[in-house]
């Protein structure tokens, strides 16, 4: 039996005016809304498209299949946090290290898990397809934005400013999705978001204590 040939998750065209672009937002708003009504085997173009009150044609237009549409869903969802946190770090440049880690945890998860059911549902989306070229380029900007504000830290003595970054957003990405994914509701998510902090500013202590 022949192997399969790979399928390309690239949308076939990017919007480019406002009319195309509030087409594609419906058409990701819908995807999300039938993610939560099953799950990615209940999920068709189909159903997206009915749901966004558009044509299957419509969406073809856009996303050849629904690999497609939600790799494009989740890369849209991932740059808006991306964006997010570097504007919080940059805004923090200059700030203390611990207040700057708490900006730093309350940016991710807020805008992580506003929706909280949107982010699970997207966490669980994200598991049927290859996105993980999607997700280090997110974690690259997270990293280099995190550094780019400890850098600039009064209090300084962080020592490998890059090894110190990476450590606290892979805490905190990795366990952002176990609390999404768990099931936590929005009250347990305030309380898992303080103890975030804490443990952030720990880990800050734990480095300036090395190398002070």
């Amino acid at each position: 039996m022949p192997a399969k040939l790979p399928i390309t998750l690239e949308p076939r065209k990017a919007p480019r005016q406002a009319r195309s672009e509030a087409t594609v937002d419906a058409i990701f708003e819908a995807t999300v809304q039938v993610l939560m009504a099953g799950n990615t085997r209940y999920l068709t173009t189909t159903r997206v498209a009915r749901r966004a009150g558009v044509s299957v044609g419509t969406l073809y237009q856009y996303f050849p299949h629904k690999e497609a549409l939600l790799y494009a869903l989740i890369g849209a969802c991932l740059q808006k946090v991306a964006t997010r946190v570097e504007h919080v770090c940059r805004e923090h440049r200059g700030m203390p290290a611990e207040m700057a880690s708490d900006a730093l945890v309350s940016a991710y998860i807020d805008t992580k898990v506003r929706d909280v059911e949107t982010a699970r549902a997207l966490y669980l989306a994200s598991a049927e397809i290859d996105v993980m070229d999607l997700v280090s380029a997110a974690y690259g900007r997270f990293r280099q934005a995190a550094a780019g504000m400890f850098a600039t830290a009064p209090d300084g003595g962080l020592g490998d400013i890059d090894r110190v970054s990476f450590n606290l957003i892979a805490m905190l990405t990795g366990a952002t999705r176990v609390a999404v994914e768990s099931g936590l509701d929005a009250r347990d998510l305030q309380g898992f978001r303080e103890q975030m902090m804490l443990t952030c500013r720990t880990c800050l202590r734990g480095d300036l204590a090395r190398t002070g």
